[in-house]
């Protein structure tokens, strides 16, 4: 369907991903991948920065204390308020890196990777408790990706890209999770399924790599929405704002040529949309 789109950020943005509104400091926290960048902006004043990383970083969400925890490739760090980096986790595996994270409902970071050549199975799905513990949820993905929990914290949704689904799992109290189900596939939808945000009422948004798009679904997996932008290769997603009725999305530049796509790589805006659900900040 037709929705006005607006240019949050114009930038050109290699891998642009993982967009977070942190409602403490008021600001949406989003990342480049390649160029191993952190960017915020204030919407209230158009005020940006950039945290350069030393590593390619997937991801980068706010913590409860103040700071950032970061996915990079060699594992999960957290920066201080004063700028004081230090590794949490840190699981070197040679052309491997750090993908998309989410902070799950008891705090702790969900942290995917992915191999630089995609090579399947190379990839994985750790959880991170705030003392640095780690846990690994699901071993041999090939490019982790989107995550999300429904409004009550009974289900966990999960995205690898390449196989073309969202799945989902039941999560039990200690934040285990139990059988693997197909909730949603999207082959014949064009694109491949990559970020992902659940709104207030349960449904689950998710951005189309090579799909120029976003699609809501429900939460029985029927797809609700489609709204089409002018970037082919979007690539996450999230609501923002104070009121969090703005949904933000990130776009990539990859791949696609110096010419092609004059958004390309910028941050996006849908304002009003919808209604967005408060996020956790990570505990540690």
């Amino acid at each position: 369907m037709a929705v006005a789109w607006e240019i949050a950020v114009r930038a050109r943005a290699e891998l642009g991903e993982g967009p977070t509104w942190d409602p403490g400091s008021r600001r949406l926290i989003w990342v480049d991948i390649l160029s191993a960048r952190v960017h915020t902006l204030d919407p209230s004043t158009g005020r940006r920065a950039v945290l350069p990383t030393e590593q390619h970083v997937g991801a980068a969400k706010p913590r409860a204390g103040g700071g950032l925890v970061v996915n990079l490739r060699d594992g999960v760090g957290v920066y201080d308020p004063d700028g004081t980096f230090r590794w949490l986790h840190r699981e070197v595996v040679p052309g491997r890196r750090g993908n998309d994270a989410a902070v799950a409902p008891d705090g702790s970071l969900w942290a995917g990777s992915m191999r630089y050549d995609e090579r399947p199975g190379g990839g994985s799905l750790v959880r991170v408790r705030p003392d640095g513990s780690a846990t690994t949820v699901l071993p041999e993905v090939t490019v982790s990706n989107g995550l999300g929990w429904s409004p009550d914290g009974g289900t966990l949704y999960y995205i690898d890209t390449p196989t073309r689904r969202v799945d989902a799992f039941t999560v039990a109290g200690d934040g285990s999770v139990g059988e693997r189900r197909v909730l949603v596939d999207t082959a014949r939808l064009g694109g491949f399924p990559d970020g992902m945000t659940v709104d207030a009422e349960g449904c689950l948004w998710v951005a189309f790599w090579d799909g120029g798009a976003v699609r809501r679904f429900t939460p029985d997996g029927a797809l609700d929405r489609t709204v089409e932008l002018p970037a082919s290769r979007t690539t996450a997603l999230a609501f923002g704002g104070d009121d969090l009725r703005d949904l933000y999305v990130s776009t990539a530049r990859v791949g696609l040529g110096p010419s092609a796509e004059p958004v390309a790589g910028s941050l996006l805006v849908l304002r009003g949309i919808g209604q967005g659900l408060p996020l956790p900040a990570f505990a540690g």
